[in-house]
């Protein structure tokens, strides 16, 4: 009997050409918050449990984790911003779930929650993790929360976990290029400028002394009387 086994050789990756400034999955030392509808609760006490357990498992602490609930998915954005503007937070971790009627009132909510969640991650500087189902139909849903397609909770909670290490290592990285000292010949053409506008202010102010002195000196000399 012939061995039918195959030998396989496994290849490394090789290293891409350019380096990429990447986060990582490391939570330590992080602050998040969870907002969750309640609307479709079902589902969204889904994708929630799964966010959570994602922070735990990049070693947040449990403590540095806040969940905040809205009545639905349009109060997201601005419970989201509420937090992210008072500054104790890495990133928000959004959790919804949008189901299609038949109505256009679907259409309304999914565009102005995507709207205002990626409004307020780009006006506050704060990452923004998009953990909102917009679905067809229940099955779709259920399949994203832990079914046949994943949990997507789990995956925005990774994503706000990787951006928030992201972001410290730009803000890190932006610190140390701001500190390094600017040679002579790189400097800004405004502070040349901005001393050779002193430099003619000092000279005009100078020789306006002098025509105020001359002047002066002119007035005091005493006028001779014609014969």
């Amino acid at each position: 009997m012939k061995d039918t086994k195959q030998k396989f050789t496994i290849e490394r990756v090789s290293d891409p050409a350019i380096p990429a400034m990447e986060g990582d999955l490391s939570g330590v030392g992080k602050r998040f918050a969870i907002v969750v509808s309640r609307f479709n609760s079902f589902i969204t006490e889904r994708l929630f449990l799964s966010a959570y357990d994602g922070l735990l498992r990049c070693r947040v602490a449990k403590k540095d984790i806040a969940l905040v609930r809205v009545p639905g998915a349009f109060e997201i954005p601005s419970a989201a911003r509420s937090l992210a503007e008072t500054g104790n937070y890495d990133a928000i971790i959004c959790i919804g779930c949008l189901l299609r009627g038949d109505t256009a009132h679907y259409d309304v909510i999914v565009n102005e929650v995507t709207r205002g969640i990626g409004q307020s991650a780009q006006e506050t500087g704060v990452p923004h993790a998009f953990g909102v189902l917009t679905c067809d139909t229940l099955e779709q849903a259920i399949d994203r929360a832990g079914l046949k397609m994943g949990n997507k909770g789990f995956e925005a909670a990774l994503a706000a976990v990787e951006m928030a290490s992201l972001k410290a290592a730009i803000s890190c990285q932006s610190s140390a290029v701001s500190e390094t000292q600017i040679p002579r010949f790189a400097r800004n053409d405004k502070d040349r400028k901005a001393r050779n506008d002193k430099d003619r202010k000092a000279r005009n102010d100078k020789a306006e002394a002098a025509r105020n002195n001359k002047s002066r000196k002119l007035a005091t000399v005493p006028k001779t009387k014609r014969r």
